[in-house]
């Protein structure tokens, strides 16, 4: 049954807003937009009254999501400044230097980790294309092999990877209505808005709607008990670094980087951006760092070598290992079944695995946040 605009606004009409009025008379409403049962919208309303409308962003999911064919709704509350006056100043981030790995975790500041979760790191690069998203599945794959609970949360909002690099194609369960249950695969669970989302529908999402979005996934999903969350970040330094930032205790973030001087350049950027935020730098991967010939077995540094250490050392951060271009990785990643859980005992895996020891050992036990998130102030 095929879910209309109408009847998305009839229902919302039953809403009444902070004053009394129904919701689509209160002029906060972006255009709606629907796809395949999944219903998507966001509410712009003044800084000042975020408090007061976020129980009636609630109340308007509930209404949505009761209507017959409906399978997902998300709507973001959008704060911006009246008057467009001067933005407030971002509250200054702590010292770039988090606590100690292990050690008591500070109080946060209005964050918290999601229910089970005892520690969450993401997997991040400072540009697109040097494989970060097949980095990030396999660390999760080698952390698992080493004994962990492990889930997979992927935050690239715009450009969801991970449905392909797992071959996932279904679509997650509700639970009571209001929270989804993760795909299981391999063992993991694994959150991706690309499940509720058709592979080429472009996302052409402001800000706010990115940590909206990146909110729910983190805490209206049944994660279970998991020891470490593995995120996949979206490429850069924007709107979902911070938010994850700001929205949970991150113990640590790793930086993916070809060799290449281009692609260093960017990879410091991330390197700044999370030590400004007060996230540990558990250390670089050079992904891509050199090239053996399956024919006959020349080793080839097609995007030179030895970048990301030198790197890593200049800015005194741990170097956590080099991963080749090699078919059987980017194959196997295609096929949707990563070279840690197809070919557990081979040489790539090996080298995965012995990343996911050093990231292990750096966080020391799960448990605790490892950090205080940042009070910051983000301006839609």
């Amino acid at each position: 049954m095929a879910v209309s605009k109408e009847q998305i606004l009839e229902s919302l009409g039953r809403v009444p807003g902070p004053d009394g009025r129904p919701l689509p008379q209160t002029g906060t409403l972006s255009e709606i937009v629907i796809s395949d049962g999944k219903v998507f919208m966001s509410m712009t309303v003044d800084a000042a009254a975020v408090k007061a409308w976020e129980p009636v962003r609630k109340r308007a999911e509930d209404a949505v999501r009761a209507v017959p064919g409906v399978q997902s709704v998300l709507i973001a509350l959008t704060a911006e400044k009246a008057g467009g006056g001067a933005a407030p100043k971002p509250a200054a981030a702590p010292h770039a230097h988090g606590p100690r790995p292990g050690g008591p975790a500070p109080q946060g500041q209005g964050s918290h980790l999601p229910p089970g979760v005892k520690s969450i790191i993401a997997v991040a690069s400072g540009k697109g294309g040097v494989g970060k998203s097949t980095t990030a599945v396999n660390i999760a794959l080698g952390l698992q092999a080493l004994g962990l609970k492990v889930g997979l949360l992927d935050a690239d909002i715009y450009g969801p990877s991970i449905p392909k690099l797992l071959a996932i194609r279904e679509k997650p369960e509700p639970l009571g209505g209001t929270r989804l249950k993760p795909i299981m695969r391999h063992g993991m669970a694994v959150m991706s808005i690309g499940f509720l989302i058709e592979e080429e529908t472009p996302m052409i999402w402001r800000g706010p709607m990115v940590m909206s979005a990146l909110t729910q996934m983190l805490r209206e999903v049944e994660w279970g008990e998991l020891d470490i969350m593995v995120v996949d970040m979206p490429p850069g330094t924007g709107d979902a670094q911070l938010t994850m930032a700001q929205a949970v205790p991150l113990r640590g973030a790793i930086i993916v980087s070809t060799p290449q001087d281009l692609a260093l350049i960017d990879a410091r950027r991330g390197v700044a951006m999370f030590k400004r935020v007060n996230v540990p730098i558990l250390g670089i991967v050079e992904n891509m760092s050199f090239f053996l010939c399956p024919h006959c077995g020349e080793r080839s540094d097609i995007f030179s070598h030895g970048g990301a250490r030198h790197e890593a050392e200049r800015m005194g951060v741990p170097f956590l290992g080099e991963i080749p271009l090699h078919m059987s990785i980017r194959e196997k990643s295609d096929a949707g079944m990563p070279v840690v859980a197809s070919d557990p005992d081979g040489p790539h895996a090996k080298m995965y695995k012995e990343i996911a020891a050093k990231i292990r050992d750096q966080i020391g036990q799960p448990g605790g946040s490892g950090r205080a998130a940042p009070k910051i102030v983000i301006e839609a």
